[in-house]
């Protein structure tokens, strides 16, 4: 392995030359990244060799590096015809120390740990697995990847657009000679995704190259991005309040805040403003914000469409675990569809990374007495029970300290069933929540708060929960009914509809289900009558559906004393979701959905949960929470529940859009911008601008648009970016999604996340909102 770090043979003077290059590149991109003259950033410029490994037989050295432009990683192919492979740092995840991936476990020795690191991407792309010659080297490698990468991300929005178009720039000078003529200056337009005709191009140019050389360099190419970045709507708003002797003052900056934004703010919140933003020294100094200032502050939290007080938890934590929506995954050991995708311990991490706070298990018998978790019936690949435990202990509560429920469909014999009590007793230790909290016999669920860093297991138990209080806990193994999903699963693969199965229990495996007991629905009535609140019951997609339509108050009453757990339905072989939201409309808690899929309805999901701190847990309003409340989603009438609102929006304009066919260097986007409502059914809408021609760089619509909301609380907004095709289906761009509640007033930027969820650094969306009290 002496191979590591060999670099391509030069000369003395040419590798001197090379490393003086690598330097005057770090300085230039360092400087904008806040990282100049990083030894870190240096060393990834450089490169060196990595094993990559695939299986246990392909392992082979790969010559790995940051590209020039400080946001491509790439490392050689040894395939003929076929380029370098690259990722952009954007697409990294997280980067792993040690063999913590499936396949360093699988195809490395243990002896090895300290050599190994993952790279692990973000969406279905496959991690990285990597070795080094040394423990430092892995070190090295790690702590620089992850520096860059934090970097990137605490970047502002204006130097990631200026990080984003300087690269576009060092893309578009083909022979690196720091100069750009008029040829590529237009491949650097269509690189940025806009389309000009060539005189406006040409007129461009002109006004730039101030020394007639034909060629834009240093200064020029400084005025030339000057130009192409300049904000009309900015200046128009920025000329409107800036009073004082063309700056904005104290007090002016007071005015646009109390106007403008609709903010409870103080002279003291202008002053935290001028010194958190302004980046001109004697404008601070005069308690003054520039435009670059003002512009600085509208990109950031402060200035962004979702509320930064709602960025932490800020919600009650100690009511009843019941009385909060759980973000909720189904089939969640998948990567892709349910027929034949790879199972994977990833695939948990993914999931609880994004703070999902209730994954499922599949549970069936395997080889050498390990249970495994797979899709059974189907194709779909199998992994170890007990190494999804050790992920999910291992990875349940980086993103939140919040309750996570393992939804278990077991399967298993009686003598597996007892190794899976085992694992999870033992992996689990004292963070399994094994008897109830306190002393006596509960009447209702703890709280969340109560419940932080512990793990409550859902499945079947073989008696009531006061047994462990009254001497009678000592039943042995029995017999239960079968899972309902379990039994759909069974009634999809058959003809007929098959009798109700029972299953027999472990004793050890029935003794830990506590706040979770799985009992089979009824009726409403025979619930409220015959469960105890810890009972709780799973309904597939169709039966909710129709109880959600037919019987919604009921069903909102019974979810203020038990959980609900609602799941898509069997036939969805491609694991596609179901519409989360009329299921939160009547307070259903565990609406549990394929994370895998990218679509509208995890947008939804990801919108529903982004406020509270992203922590996984929202608490429902109290109109579903208050036995007295009559609330019913598909029937407004008076009640606390109506709060009839105005919401006022305008798309005024987007920055910096993706390509969509990247492949297609002239392909660029016509966008448009819908805004829709989800919430009950009054609420439902959606509305669209025109597309504009020709420029995904910034493109301008000033489109007003009203909505009428009633139930303001239930209500998300969604605007969705899409690139206008007359032939064909619209192709997505970008979207957002977040809770009414969590919108600011006022001139706001709004993200841009991909199909993912993952946001598109330098794209941004730009509108005036306004939600006011109906008349």
């Amino acid at each position: 392995m002496s191979c590591f770090h060999k670099r391509p043979k030069r000369t003395k003077s040419e590798e001197q030359a090379f490393l003086e290059h690598l330097k005057k590149v770090a300085k230039e991109n360092g400087k904008r990244l806040g990282l100049e003259g990083d030894s870190d950033l240096q060393f990834l410029l450089l490169g060196g060799k990595l094993v990559k490994v695939r299986s246990k037989s392909w392992k082979h050295g790969r010559y790995f590096k940051l590209e020039e432009d400080c946001q491509t990683f790439s490392h050689e192919s040894k395939k003929a015809f076929k380029q370098n492979h690259t990722f952009s740092i954007d697409d990294i995840e997280s980067v792993r120390k040690g063999r913590h991936s499936e396949g360093l476990k699988k195809y490395t020795d243990a002896s090895v740990e300290d050599l190994c690191f993952s790279i692990i991407f973000k969406g279905r792309k496959k991690n990285l697995d990597l070795m080094a010659e040394s423990p430092e080297d892995v070190n090295k490698w790690v702590s620089s990847l992850e520096k860059i990468i934090n970097n990137m991300h605490n970047l502002s929005n204006q130097k990631k657009s200026e990080h984003w178009i300087f690269s576009c720039i060092r893309k578009a000078d083909k022979n690196g000679d720091n100069m750009m003529t008029l040829k590529e200056v237009k491949h650097f337009l269509r690189q940025i995704n806009v389309e000009v005709d060539d005189s406006y191009a040409a007129d461009l140019f002109k006004k730039c190259d101030t020394s007639n050389s034909d060629t834009l360099e240093g200064e020029e190419i400084k005025q030339f991005y000057e130009m192409l970045t300049r904000r009309e709507e900015i200046d128009v708003i920025y000329g409107k309040y800036a009073q004082t002797e063309g700056q904005m003052s104290d007090r002016d900056l007071l005015n646009f805040l109390l106007n403008e934004q609709r903010e409870q703010a103080t002279a003291e919140d202008a002053h935290r403003l001028i010194e958190k933003y302004e980046v001109d020294k004697t404008a601070k100094q005069n308690n003054c914000m520039t435009k670059d200032g003002f512009l600085m502050y509208l990109q950031q939290d402060d200035g962004c469409i979702l509320n930064p007080a709602h960025r932490s938890v800020y919600q009650d934590m100690n009511q009843p675990l019941n009385h909060y929506y759980i973000s909720s995954s189904h089939n969640t050991y998948l990567m892709a569809d349910q027929l034949k995708g790879p199972s994977s311990t990833e695939a948990y991490i993914k999931a609880l990374m994004k703070s999902c706070r209730c994954v499922e298990l599949d549970c069936w018998d395997g080889a050498n007495g390990e249970p495994v978790i797979y899709h059974g019936h189907t194709l779909t690949s199998k992994v170890l029970f007990k190494d999804v435990i050790k992920a999910i202990k291992d990875y349940a509560f980086k993103t939140s300290q919040y309750p996570v429920i393992l939804s278990l469909e077991n399967h298993c014999t009686v003598e597996q069933q007892k190794v899976m009590a085992r694992h999870l007793v033992f992996f689990l230790g004292d963070a399994l929540v094994k008897k109830p909290l306190g002393d006596t016999m509960p009447t209702n669920f703890p709280s969340p708060e109560a419940l932080k860093g512990k793990f409550l297991i859902k499945g079947k138990r073989l008696n009531k929960l006061d047994s462990i209080f009254t001497n009678n806990n000592v039943i042995e193994d029995g017999t239960v009914s079968e899972e309902d999903e379990a039994a759909e699963c069974k009634e999809n693969s058959q003809k007929e509809k098959p009798k109700k199965s029972n299953i027999k229990l472990d004793k050890e495996l029935s003794d830990i289900v506590i706040y979770c007991k799985s009992v089979h629905f009824n009726s409403f009535e025979h619930a409220r009558e015959n469960q105890a609140f810890y009972e709780m019951s799973s309904f597939k997609e169709s039966k909710a559906f129709n109880l959600a339509e037919t019987s919604a108050t009921a069903f909102m009453h019974h979810n203020m004393d038990k959980l609900s757990r609602i799941y898509p339905a069997g036939s969805r072989t491609d694991s596609s979701n179901y519409n989360p939201v009329p299921m939160w409309n009547v307070g259903c808690q565990i609406v549990a959905l394929n994370f895998q899929t990218n679509s509208k309805e995890m947008h939804l999901n990801q919108g529903r949960f982004l406020m509270n701190g992203f922590c996984g847990y929202i608490l429902k309003p109290e109109f579903q929470r208050n036995l007295s409340s009559q609330f019913n989603p598909n029937a407004l009438t008076e009640g606390s529940w109506l709060k009839k609102k105005i919401f006022h929006v305008m798309v005024i304009s987007a920055q910096q859009l993706p390509k969509i066919n990247k492949e297609k260097q002239k392909s660029i986007v016509d966008p448009l911008v819908k805004v829709e409502i989800h919430g009950v059914q009054a609420d439902n809408a959606s509305k669209e601008t025109h597309h504009i021609e020709n420029n995904g760089f910034n493109p301008m619509w000033n489109k007003k648009f009203q909505f009428d909301i009633s139930v303001p609380e239930l209500a998300l907004v969604r605007f969705l970016l899409e690139d206008h095709d007359t032939a064909s289906q619209n192709d997505f761009i970008g979207q957002y999604c977040l809770p009414l509640t969590s919108v600011q007033n006022g001139y706001r930027h709004v993200p841009v996340l991909n199909k993912r969820g993952d946001n598109i650094s330098s794209a941004s969306l730009f509108v005036h909102l306004m939600l006011l009290d109906a008349p």
